[in-house]
């Protein structure tokens, strides 16, 4: 449903549906009134920048004024608030921007319920891309700092990181819910982290990590393992055996093990907080 929409006998059922699950500001109005007008101009307004936060019907009633008598309209222009299908409160006449966005404030969810929604609702498309998760990831992460870190976010944030073979940092929002947060959600996230845990310990890792502990001096080794480490999305630990040998030497193995370790960095993208993390520590050495 769009966020702004005239409202008609024809589509008010829906509308009133719509409001069980977002709150609905409905303002009755009239062409000839200048007042009418310019209250309807100050909630489109609201309405765009409160970004479907609400939605906006606009009930004209110089064409329908059989849902004007139905709310028992006396005056216009009338704004009201509908929370479940009942008003539950509003004005007469004009108000001020700053009045009606305090009036809304009260009502309104907080604009991180809306980004987990949003998340939510790519998540549970038919088919989710890349391009999806990545934007889900930017609503739940904004979301996740707006909420002080709710369980409710957390758990949806780390399946997403989940679906993108984020183990670490699905692994550490996972450890932080609390036991009371713990329900079936938690529970199958944990299992799917298990199962993409053993995956990503493959026989070639296991390998490479039994040989590079009896040569921890062979760069040529650590280079291979890290690799394969970033292959199996286990890019934490790759990169902490790189900054390790960085840390020491940033010439290391010619230069090549800087290279591995920025061509993780590239691919893990710029908003990345595993990346940043170590672009930071790079810098640190650099500088």
């Amino acid at each position: 449903m769009d966020n702004i929409l005239d409202l008609t006998k024809d589509n008010i059922q829906q509308v009133v549906d719509a409001s069980m699950q977002q709150l609905v500001v409905m303002v009755f109005w009239a062409q000839p009134q200048p007042q009418s007008v310019a209250m309807v101009q100050t909630l489109e307004q609201l309405a765009a920048q409160h970004a479907g936060r609400f939605v906006l019907a606009k009930v004209n009633c110089e064409t329908e004024l059989e849902i004007a008598n139905y709310f028992r309209i006396q005056a216009l222009p009338t704004t009201l608030v509908l929370d479940k299908g009942q008003p539950i409160d509003g004005f007469a006449g004009m108000q001020e921007v700053a009045q009606v966005n305090a009036m809304l404030e009260k009502h309104l969810p907080p604009l991180w319920q809306l980004q987990l929604e949003q998340a939510k609702a790519l998540l549970a498309l038919s088919q989710v891309s890349a391009e999806d998760l990545s934007t889900a990831a930017v609503l739940l992460k904004d979301a996740y700092s707006a909420s002080n870190q709710a369980a409710e976010v957390s758990l949806v944030l780390a399946d997403v990181y989940l679906m993108q073979g984020e183990l670490a940092q699905a692994q550490l929002l996972l450890e932080q819910i609390g036991l009371a947060d713990q329900d079936g959600y938690y529970q199958s996230l944990k299992a799917k982290l298990t199962l993409a845990l053993d995956a990503a310990d493959t026989p070639e890792i296991r390998d490479l990590q039994q040989k590079f502990e009896h040569n921890p001096q062979d760069l040529v080794l650590l280079l291979e393992l890290c690799k394969a480490l970033h292959s199996a999305h286990r890019d934490e630990e790759a990169l902490a055996h790189l900054y390790s040998v960085l840390s020491k030497d940033l010439t290391a193995e010619n230069g090549k093990v800087k290279q591995v370790f920025m061509e993780i960095l590239t691919a893990l993208g710029q908003g990345n907080s595993l990346a940043n993390q170590y672009r930071r520590k790079l810098y640190t050495l650099l500088y």
